[in-house]
């Protein structure tokens, strides 16, 4: 990684040392966002092959996995086997001057490998210190695996998710993680700016079971509140209508007319103001339990012109609608809109940027992910030297 360029302007989490034990993908998302918004973080891998995810592929670049290279960007690297005595003190030393560590072991691991929050933390006082787990630290979840799968099922994610007529179905991307490193992050947070008030350091847990329940969301208090159990209904909104892909005469886009106005407005465009005053569908709760039937007239109108003619019309007037892109169609939207979503350096590797924007900017591009073990060497030389290892790695080497 390049030393800080000072005229670069200053990241939050600048002089922020991060160890991170974690591996897979929450515990990686949170510290490649720590990373992002300044932080120096130290990946802590086995000398036998490193993250698990350094061979979840194809796609590979080159001899990595596309899918390490998503959340493991800026970082450094050391091999360090935490059951060898030589390398654990290695690990300890690290972990005596760093501000955060982030592992997503099973619970009691690294108690017993002696890096468990009670101990370091007599070391270290100020370390804030965050765990992931499955399924909670403890009580009888605490064995179980955390995996992204097994959680949105287990969760009710995949109960809700797919056709009506369909199997169960999980998102497309590993989302039950992604929430968990969300949650994670704001904890972490919170958790950091606590210590530079009380200068204690904080245990921070996150579950990706509590996560997955706690996105569910509007789901959630619907049975909570009423009792209500929802089941797949596929692209449609369980409150709202309408709020699905709808069938032009090329193909579907979706339109999400959230509240009457915008329904009038919607029957305004397609030249049908007989909908709105139609008893099946003059309020949005008339409109949803009336779904099937406001759909058809829907589309008998919109199979006339074409999803990009709709999309034009409809959004002159003010109503939410899109069209459903592949993945490298929403990349190219975004450069259509300015956004600037893609980092590139001269080897050609390209990542996505951070979309958390500082005054209008966002962070400053972050190196490509390490080989395993890239960064050991200097790391050692580092913690050898007795120099705090923040300034010896934020100037890359001793000091002049």
């Amino acid at each position: 990684m390049a030393p800080s360029n000072p005229s670069e302007p200053r990241l939050p989490l600048d002089r922020v040392l991060v160890a991170d034990f974690s591996r897979i993908l929450a515990g990686p998302l949170v510290t490649q966002t720590l990373s992002e918004l300044g932080a120096t973080v130290i990946k802590i891998e086995h000398p036998d092959g490193g993250d698990d995810t350094r061979q979840w592929g194809p796609p590979f670049w080159g001899d990595t996995a596309s899918y390490f290279s998503a959340i493991n960007k800026g970082k450094r690297s050391i091999a360090l086997d935490l059951k060898a005595p030589e390398d654990s003190a290695i690990a300890r030393e690290l972990v005596a001057q760093a501000d955060v560590l982030v592992e997503n072991f099973r619970p009691g691991v690294l108690d017993r490998l002696g890096f468990g929050y009670e101990e370091v933390s007599t070391t270290n006082p100020g370390l804030v210190y965050c765990s992931i787990t499955g399924f909670g630290s403890d009580g009888p979840g605490a064995e179980l695996p955390g995996v992204d799968l097994i959680i949105q099922a287990m969760s009710g994610w995949m109960q809700v998710t797919g056709q009506p007529d369909g199997p169960p179905t999980k998102v497309g991307m590993a989302l039950a993680d992604v929430t968990a490193g969300l949650n994670a992050t704001i904890g972490l947070l919170a958790a950091l700016h606590d210590r530079n008030q009380t200068g204690a350091g904080r245990h921070v847990t996150v579950s990706l079971f509590e996560s997955s329940l706690a996105g569910l969301v509007n789901l959630a208090s619907g049975f909570l509140l009423t009792g209500s159990d929802h089941r797949r209904a596929g692209n449609r909104h369980p409150s709202i209508a309408p709020y699905e892909p709808i069938m032009a005469s090329d193909r579907p886009f979706v339109i999400a007319a959230v509240n009457d106005q915008l329904f009038v407005r919607t029957c305004d465009v397609i030249d049908r103001p007989d909908l709105t005053v139609d008893e099946r569908f003059a309020t949005n709760p008339d409109r949803r339990r009336n779904v099937d039937e406001l759909i058809a007239e829907l589309e008998a109108s919109f199979r006339i012109r074409t999803a990009e003619e709709w999309i034009t019309a409809l959004r002159e007037a003010g109503v939410p609608v899109g069209p459903i892109n592949s993945i490298a169609e929403a990349f190219t939207l975004a450069d259509d809109l300015g956004l600037a979503m893609v980092d590139e350096d001269d080897t050609g590797f390209r990542g996505v940027r951070s979309p958390i924007r500082f005054e209008g900017e966002s962070p400053a591009t972050v190196d490509p992910p390490p080989d395993l073990d890239a960064d050991g060497s200097e790391i050692r030389r580092a913690l050898e030297s007795g120099r705090p290892l923040i300034e010896w790695l934020q100037s890359d080497g001793p000091a002049s």
